[in-house]
């Protein structure tokens, strides 16, 4: 089992997104900006989706990373942390799925 963490990816992230270097794949997407981190998050979602349908395991591993990794460059870019996203989840837990969803504003 690793020991490498969404935690250490978000920093890592944070570390390359200001580091301004040309090399870095981070420092490009972040150059670009929203618009382009979430179109690749979009990307990432559906070739993660596409390995699942066809029951491709090891494809689902591989865009999954990719997808958690665009993820976090999304919030990062938003200025919004793991800890926020956790947070949340963990008040979803207090009550069943069902009963979250319905308490949410319904469109009117």
């Amino acid at each position: 089992m690793t020991h490498f963490t969404l935690s250490d990816l978000e920093n890592i992230i944070g570390e390359r997104a200001r580091s301004g270097d040309p090399s870095s794949w981070t420092a490009q997407l972040f150059a670009k900006g929203m618009d382009k981190a979430a179109q690749k998050l979009g990307e990432e979602a559906v070739e993660t989706m596409i390995a699942a349908v066809k029951g491709d395991t090891q494809g689902i591993v591989s865009e999954s990373a990719d997808l958690l990794y665009h993820w976090l460059v999304v919030l990062n870019l938003g200025g919004v942390s793991l800890n926020e996203v956790l947070a949340e989840l963990e008040r979803r837990t207090g009550q069943s799925g069902v009963a979250e969803k319905a308490s949410r504003s319904q469109p009117g």
